[in-house]
């Protein structure tokens, strides 16, 4: 946005020094008397005298009078001219004109409708006896997860270029075969009206099933996981539990958090369950008991407790927990009421409202169904239930320098003293990152005036559920210059541009975390993806040696330490489909100074590479990585550079799992900083649904991408 000295939008403000020093120039005439006229003069001489001394005093006097006014006129005047309202050329009310079109609908989440079609063919395939049941049993047949199948990049290339048909429109089905005691994929279509499906489990995923034991927990096994402990576990235990921890069952106070993955090996299915207080904010009261559930059977009759811990202490059963207890061999846990410190509750009473934004002139985008056009850009959007908010198709001033930004992974590794967190590393898209995407509050989430957008999900529920709001958009101001300069040099000027940007944002809550995912487009042509962390800590129940793992946060409640490692994918075209990857960097060097050849200077150079190869691509954390990174076309500008976009991560991560650990292959993907592959409609994401609860053998293995080490000069 270019701002005019008047605030008028659209232009350049150029202030120059000249015009706020006004000077007010007098000229007076002077009268001299005539030589004719002498002796009148000497007549008059007295009288003169005394004319002379009042005339001289009424000009002094008036000069000084038309002095004054003058410097209060040009003061009055500079006053209103500074307070003068923008005299801006009225722009049209509401949304601006967009010429949108419907080929951004390829990218489109699925419709209830589609949703509903797929969910109806796949339950009328009797040979694939799907329950219908909304709390399906591990021993059934369910259909997890239905989502849209991303078009093949050079067919959605083609057809968005106006030069090829448009994708075929498919959905992709993940089923639990509880009977069959294996997993596998779907691909459904065409959309709308499926006439067929099929199995693409071996084509993604090279094995004909994938292991049951890694599927996502479902509502329905977690419905017989709450019946196991509240029912079985909990009624065994009231004397321990009232005492404790002041539980009733009237009133139960207690929650769970789980710890994940859930066990140590492929094939387990053990999960060590902690419980919390049930405060807002539960996250922060742990009450120093945790059981390990052992799950892995299909039936739940056949669950088992296979260990508790108490306060420090481990236990092999509930009888020898009981045992101990009644001995009074163990240090007892006394309840005590403690206050909801972790509400987010006002303490106080508010101070007034803050600022809040509004567009004088109407909102300078537009939103159509999945499609946004603001200023110079345009783009597609969506959100996936697996790996959130995605966009598609960017272009800027008409070219495409984007195809594909997306969302893939949230991962984060805790150290902990106690079970439940000691081994806890979670992979949120097996969760469902966009999953947990819901409304969006007016002028908290996103300003007032954005427009909001609904979202439809199918997972884990035997219908589609509707979440009003859960995406937003707004145009905000940055709150500094896109670019300014002042200049006190000989002539004083000063030159600026008003910086806003596009936002388009959704908030997951996953657990005890609220992620802020935010995408940015910029009026320089610049894109940020944007992730900000708030919620709740994940805590544990202090004990003796926790303080190696956090600081204590309250009375008995550990902060855990733990390190956050997000993933972004963008998939660059600049000016077409074939770019290259190049590296700029600085280094001094020694040189002869021409006009003194007897001295030297170390002075920087540019240091300009082509990287040719995946894995010289792969830049790692904690090796030196060079300043710039870019990503060129084969176009050239006048003077003779390629034409690039430059790939910049400005956060810094902490320290990666070790490789030596075998839960590390599911995340290999956060060894790098940057890395950069040749596009494959195969290799779409990093991680996978299937990865937290088997991550000892994933099924997505992102070092394998870089490990065939493709070339990636002009590709």
């Amino acid at each position: 946005m270019l701002t005019g000295g008047d605030g008028c939008e659209n232009e350049w403000v150029w202030f120059d020094s000249h015009a706020f020093n006004p000077t007010t120039r007098y000229s007076l005439a002077h009268i001299s008397s005539s030589p004719a006229k002498a002796h009148q003069a000497a007549a008059l001489h007295f009288f003169g005298g005394m004319v002379s001394q009042v005339t001289n005093s009424l000009v002094k006097c008036l000069l000084i009078i038309l002095g004054l006014v003058s410097i209060i006129v040009n003061i009055v005047l500079i006053c209103l001219n500074s307070n003068r309202l923008p005299k801006c050329q009225m722009q049209s009310q509401g949304n601006v004109a967009a010429n949108h079109t419907d080929h951004s609908l390829i990218f489109a989440d699925l419709t209830p409708e589609e949703y509903k079609m797929v969910r109806d063919y796949m339950w009328e395939q009797k040979d694939l006896r799907i329950s219908h049941s909304a709390f399906a049993k591990p021993s059934e047949n369910f259909i997890f997860l239905i989502d849209l199948v991303l078009p093949k990049k050079a067919e959605a290339v083609s057809y968005l270029d106006s030069q090829g048909r448009k994708p075929v429109r498919q959905a992709s089905v993940v089923v639990f075969f509880g009977e069959l005691n294996y997993l596998k994929e779907f691909i459904v279509g065409p959309l709308p009206g499926p006439l067929t499906h099929r199995d693409v489990t071996r084509e993604k995923y090279k094995v004909e099933g994938l292991e049951f034991t890694a599927r996502p927990v479902t509502i329905g096994e977690y419905v017989q996981i709450f019946t196991l402990i509240y029912g079985k576990v909990f009624t065994q235990l009231m004397t321990e539990l009232k005492e404790s921890f002041g539980y009733d069952p009237k009133n139960p106070n207690l929650n769970i958090f789980e710890g994940m993955p859930r066990g140590v090996k492929s094939g387990d299915r053990k999960t060590w369950i902690g419980f919390f207080r049930d405060f807002s904010g539960m996250y922060i009261h742990p009450v120093g008991f945790e059981i390990l559930v052992y799950h892995e059977s299909k039936n739940p009759s056949n669950w088992t407790i296979e260990k508790l811990y108490y306060n420090g202490k481990y236990f092999d059963s509930i009888e020898s927990f009981k045992r101990s207890y009644a001995a009074g061999t163990l240090e007892k846990i006394v309840f005590k009421k403690v206050s909801n410190f972790g509400s987010l509750k006002p303490k106080n009473k508010p101070t007034g409202l803050g600022p809040h934004q509004y567009y004088l002139q109407g909102k300078r985008f537009s939103v159509k169904n999945n499609q946004v056009i603001y200023q110079d850009w345009r783009f597609a959007f969506g959100l996936s239930s697996l790996t959130g908010m995605r966009v598609f198709d960017v272009r800027f001033r008409g070219e495409r320098i984007i195809y594909e930004l997306s969302v893939q992974e949230a991962m984060s590794v805790y150290g902990s003293i106690t079970p439940g967190m000691m081994l806890t590393k979670f992979l949120d898209s097996s969760i469902g990152v966009g999953r947990f995407a819901h409304e969006l509050v007016r002028g908290v989430d996103c300003p007032y005036s954005a427009t909001y957008v609904d979202v439809y999900r199918y997972i884990d529920v035997s219908d589609t559920q509707l979440f009003r709001n859960a995406i937003c958009v707004f145009e905000h101001d940055v709150g500094r210059p896109l670019r300014r300069h002042f200049s006190d040099f000989f002539q004083n000027s000063y030159g600026g541009l008003t910086n806003s940007a596009l936002y388009i944002r959704t908030i997951t809550a996953i657990g005890n975390y609220d992620y802020i995912w935010d995408f940015i487009f910029y009026q320089s042509g610049t894109v940020e993806a944007r992730v900000h962390a708030t919620g709740y800590i994940s805590s544990s129940y202090k004990v003796p040696g926790s303080l190696k793992y956090g600081h204590q946060v309250a009375e008995n409640v550990l902060g855990n330490i733990h390190t956050h490692f997000v993933n972004f994918k963008v998939d660059l075209d600049i000016l077409g489909v074939r770019n290259s990857f190049q590296t700029k960097d600085m280094e001094y060097e020694e040189v002869t100074l021409p006009w003194m050849p007897e001295r030297k200077a170390k002075i920087p150079k540019l240091v300009e590479n082509q990287i040719r190869t995946e894995q010289e691509a792969a830049f790692r954390h904690g090796t030196k990585i060079p300043r710039y990174l870019h990503v060129a076309s084969k176009s050239k500008n006048r003077w003779g550079h390629q034409r690039s976009y430059k790939v910049q991560v400005i956060s810094l991560a902490g320290d990666h799992l070790p490789e030596s650990e075998p839960e590390e292959r599911s995340m290999s993907w956060a060894r790098y900083k940057v890395a950069i592959t040749k596009h494959k409609d195969t290799e779409q994401t990093c991680s996978s649904l299937y990865s937290q609860n088997n991550m000892w053998n994933p099924v997505v293995d992102f070092s394998n991408y870089i490990k065939d080490n493709e070339n990636i000069e002009d590709e």
